[in-house]
Protein backbone atom coordinates (compact mmCIF):
# COMPACT_ATOMS: atom_id res chain seq x y z
CA UNK A 1 0.00 0.00 0.00
CA UNK A 2 1.44 3.39 -0.94
CA UNK A 3 1.40 6.36 1.50
CA UNK A 4 2.12 9.63 1.46
CA UNK A 5 4.30 11.67 3.40
CA UNK A 6 1.01 13.38 5.42
CA UNK A 7 0.16 9.90 6.53
CA UNK A 8 3.15 8.56 7.41
CA UNK A 9 3.94 12.04 9.74
CA UNK A 10 2.90 11.73 13.09
CA UNK A 11 2.60 15.26 13.31
CA UNK A 12 1.95 17.88 10.37
CA UNK A 13 1.88 21.85 11.02
CA UNK A 14 1.10 23.98 8.09
CA UNK A 15 1.30 27.40 8.34
CA UNK A 16 0.03 27.26 11.87
CA UNK A 17 -0.46 30.57 14.41
CA UNK A 18 -0.43 30.32 18.35
CA UNK A 19 -1.51 32.94 20.44
CA UNK A 20 -1.36 33.17 24.38
CA UNK A 21 -3.31 35.97 26.26
CA UNK A 22 -4.40 36.75 22.83
CA UNK A 23 -0.73 38.20 21.45
CA UNK A 24 0.77 36.12 18.90
CA UNK A 25 3.78 33.89 20.03
CA UNK A 26 4.32 32.10 16.63
CA UNK A 27 3.29 32.27 13.30
CA UNK A 28 3.45 30.61 9.84
CA UNK A 29 4.56 27.48 11.63
CA UNK A 30 4.95 24.46 9.48
CA UNK A 31 6.78 21.20 10.39
CA UNK A 32 5.96 17.36 10.43
CA UNK A 33 7.77 14.94 12.55
CA UNK A 34 8.12 11.29 11.68
CA UNK A 35 8.05 8.00 13.88
CA UNK A 36 11.06 7.01 15.71
CA UNK A 37 12.57 10.95 15.13
CA UNK A 38 14.48 12.47 17.64
CA UNK A 39 14.08 16.50 17.83
CA UNK A 40 15.39 19.29 19.93
CA UNK A 41 13.31 22.44 20.21
CA UNK A 42 15.51 25.41 20.90
CA UNK A 43 15.32 29.08 21.66
CA UNK A 44 15.53 32.08 24.01
CA UNK A 45 13.04 31.85 27.28
CA UNK A 46 9.74 33.41 25.86
CA UNK A 47 10.75 32.54 22.26
CA UNK A 48 7.40 29.70 22.35
CA UNK A 49 9.10 26.83 22.64
CA UNK A 50 6.53 25.40 25.63
CA UNK A 51 3.81 27.28 23.70
CA UNK A 52 4.25 24.57 20.60
CA UNK A 53 4.81 21.57 23.11
CA UNK A 54 1.38 22.86 24.55
CA UNK A 55 -0.16 22.92 21.35
CA UNK A 56 0.73 19.55 20.30
CA UNK A 57 -1.29 17.78 23.26
CA UNK A 58 -4.63 20.63 22.84
CA UNK A 59 -3.52 22.63 25.37
CA UNK A 60 -2.96 25.73 23.15
CA UNK A 61 -5.38 25.32 20.37
CA UNK A 62 -4.21 26.73 16.82
CA UNK A 63 -5.69 30.45 16.26
CA UNK A 64 -4.68 29.64 12.56
CA UNK A 65 -3.79 27.06 9.79
CA UNK A 66 -3.63 23.91 9.81
CA UNK A 67 -2.13 21.53 12.27
CA UNK A 68 -2.94 17.26 13.18
CA UNK A 69 -0.78 15.28 15.38
CA UNK A 70 -1.65 11.67 14.78
CA UNK A 71 -5.53 11.31 13.05
CA UNK A 72 -6.56 14.53 15.33
CA UNK A 73 -7.14 17.63 14.10
CA UNK A 74 -6.24 20.02 16.30
CA UNK A 75 -7.95 22.99 14.93
CA UNK A 76 -11.59 21.30 14.95
CA UNK A 77 -11.23 18.57 17.97
CA UNK A 78 -13.57 18.22 20.70
CA UNK A 79 -13.05 18.59 24.68
CA UNK A 80 -14.04 15.06 24.74
CA UNK A 81 -11.12 13.63 22.56
CA UNK A 82 -8.70 15.39 24.21
CA UNK A 83 -8.14 12.70 26.61
CA UNK A 84 -8.25 10.01 23.75
CA UNK A 85 -5.04 12.47 22.17
CA UNK A 86 -3.30 12.35 25.06
CA UNK A 87 -3.28 9.00 26.14
CA UNK A 88 -0.82 8.86 22.43
CA UNK A 89 1.47 11.42 23.99
CA UNK A 90 4.14 11.00 27.18
CA UNK A 91 4.94 14.48 28.59
CA UNK A 92 8.15 15.01 30.67
CA UNK A 93 7.87 17.92 32.78
CA UNK A 94 10.97 20.21 34.52
CA UNK A 95 9.53 20.52 37.78
CA UNK A 96 8.35 16.84 37.34
CA UNK A 97 4.76 17.46 38.42
CA UNK A 98 4.80 13.70 40.63
CA UNK A 99 2.25 13.67 43.17
CA UNK A 100 3.80 14.31 46.82
CA UNK A 101 1.03 12.34 48.68
CA UNK A 102 2.15 9.10 47.52
CA UNK A 103 4.88 6.93 46.44
CA UNK A 104 6.41 5.49 43.10
CA UNK A 105 4.11 3.06 42.66
CA UNK A 106 1.20 4.74 43.41
CA UNK A 107 1.81 7.64 41.15
CA UNK A 108 2.25 5.24 38.40
CA UNK A 109 -0.87 3.54 39.13
CA UNK A 110 -2.91 6.77 39.70
CA UNK A 111 -2.02 7.19 35.68
CA UNK A 112 -2.57 3.98 34.60
CA UNK A 113 -6.23 3.63 36.78
CA UNK A 114 -7.28 7.30 35.04
CA UNK A 115 -6.49 5.88 31.70
CA UNK A 116 -8.52 2.61 31.65
CA UNK A 117 -6.41 0.02 33.18
CA UNK A 118 -8.78 -2.25 35.02
CA UNK A 119 -7.03 -4.90 36.13
CA UNK A 120 -4.97 -4.67 39.24
CA UNK A 121 -2.64 -7.35 38.03
CA UNK A 122 -1.50 -5.81 34.51
CA UNK A 123 -1.04 -1.93 36.27
CA UNK A 124 1.56 -4.10 38.46
CA UNK A 125 2.67 -5.76 35.32
CA UNK A 126 3.59 -2.47 33.61
CA UNK A 127 4.81 -0.59 36.01
CA UNK A 128 7.29 -2.82 37.01
CA UNK A 129 8.15 -2.95 33.30
CA UNK A 130 8.46 1.09 33.02
CA UNK A 131 10.27 1.43 36.07
CA UNK A 132 12.86 -1.21 34.83
CA UNK A 133 13.38 0.56 31.72
CA UNK A 134 14.35 3.57 33.22
CA UNK A 135 16.68 1.94 36.17
CA UNK A 136 14.43 2.48 38.79
CA UNK A 137 13.27 -1.35 38.96
CA UNK A 138 13.68 -1.13 43.09
CA UNK A 139 12.46 2.19 44.03
CA UNK A 140 8.12 1.81 43.79
CA UNK A 141 8.33 1.81 47.45
CA UNK A 142 9.80 5.32 47.54
CA UNK A 143 8.49 8.92 48.26
CA UNK A 144 9.47 11.49 45.90
CA UNK A 145 10.99 13.34 48.18
CA UNK A 146 12.82 10.62 48.94
CA UNK A 147 14.72 10.54 45.86
CA UNK A 148 17.42 13.06 44.06
CA UNK A 149 16.17 15.13 41.11
CA UNK A 150 17.36 12.77 38.90
CA UNK A 151 15.33 9.91 40.01
CA UNK A 152 12.28 11.93 40.37
CA UNK A 153 13.12 12.89 36.80
CA UNK A 154 13.41 8.85 35.85
CA UNK A 155 10.32 8.25 37.40
CA UNK A 156 8.82 10.92 35.29
CA UNK A 157 10.27 9.74 32.04
CA UNK A 158 8.15 5.94 33.17
CA UNK A 159 5.07 7.91 33.76
CA UNK A 160 5.35 9.16 30.34
CA UNK A 161 6.02 5.57 28.89
CA UNK A 162 3.29 3.93 30.55
CA UNK A 163 0.96 3.64 27.84
CA UNK A 164 3.65 2.83 25.07
CA UNK A 165 2.96 6.30 23.64
CA UNK A 166 3.55 7.07 19.76
CA UNK A 167 5.38 10.46 20.59
CA UNK A 168 7.14 12.28 23.85
CA UNK A 169 6.79 15.63 24.78
CA UNK A 170 10.01 16.93 27.25
CA UNK A 171 9.54 20.24 28.61
CA UNK A 172 13.42 21.00 29.67
CA UNK A 173 13.50 18.07 31.17
CA UNK A 174 17.37 18.61 32.38
CA UNK A 175 16.69 22.30 33.61
CA UNK A 176 16.98 21.47 37.12
CA UNK A 177 19.65 18.66 37.28
CA UNK A 178 23.39 18.47 37.41
CA UNK A 179 25.09 17.91 33.78
CA UNK A 180 25.89 14.33 34.29
CA UNK A 181 22.08 13.59 35.44
CA UNK A 182 21.03 15.48 32.82
CA UNK A 183 22.86 13.87 30.05
CA UNK A 184 21.81 10.64 31.22
CA UNK A 185 17.93 11.38 31.17
CA UNK A 186 18.50 12.60 27.73
CA UNK A 187 20.57 9.74 26.72
CA UNK A 188 17.26 7.49 28.10
CA UNK A 189 15.27 9.65 25.76
CA UNK A 190 17.50 9.65 22.73
CA UNK A 191 17.27 5.68 23.10
CA UNK A 192 13.85 5.64 23.78
CA UNK A 193 13.64 7.53 20.22
CA UNK A 194 15.69 4.51 18.62
CA UNK A 195 13.33 2.33 19.72
CA UNK A 196 10.65 3.95 17.53
CA UNK A 197 8.91 6.63 19.71
CA UNK A 198 9.04 9.64 18.41
CA UNK A 199 10.68 12.41 21.11
CA UNK A 200 10.78 16.24 20.81
CA UNK A 201 13.06 18.05 24.03
CA UNK A 202 12.48 21.35 24.77
CA UNK A 203 16.16 22.40 25.97
CA UNK A 204 18.72 25.24 26.39
CA UNK A 205 21.77 22.86 26.82
CA UNK A 206 23.36 22.72 23.10
CA UNK A 207 25.73 20.15 23.97
CA UNK A 208 23.87 17.39 24.48
CA UNK A 209 23.11 17.91 20.48
CA UNK A 210 26.55 16.78 19.56
CA UNK A 211 26.24 13.35 22.43
CA UNK A 212 22.97 12.93 20.88
CA UNK A 213 21.96 13.73 17.56
CA UNK A 214 18.93 14.76 16.21
CA UNK A 215 17.06 17.36 14.00
CA UNK A 216 16.76 20.83 15.54
CA UNK A 217 13.74 23.04 15.74
CA UNK A 218 14.53 26.68 16.45
CA UNK A 219 11.67 29.43 17.68
CA UNK A 220 13.05 32.94 16.98
CA UNK A 221 11.60 35.66 16.23
CA UNK A 222 7.59 34.67 16.22
CA UNK A 223 8.89 31.91 13.67
CA UNK A 224 9.61 28.29 13.76
CA UNK A 225 13.14 27.35 11.87
CA UNK A 226 13.02 24.39 10.21
CA UNK A 227 16.53 22.80 10.01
Amino acid sequence: MQYNHAIMSIIEYKDVELLRKEHVVLKHVGFSVEPGEMVYLIGTVGSGKSTLLKSLYAEVPPAAGEARVFDYDLCTLRRKQVPMLRRKIGIVFQDFQLLMDRNVYANLEFVLRATGWKEAAAREERIDKVLAEVGMANKSYKMPHELSGGEQQRIVIARALLNSPDLILADEPTGNLDPETGDQIIKRLYEISQQGTAVIVATHNMALLDRYPGRVLRCSGKKLEVN
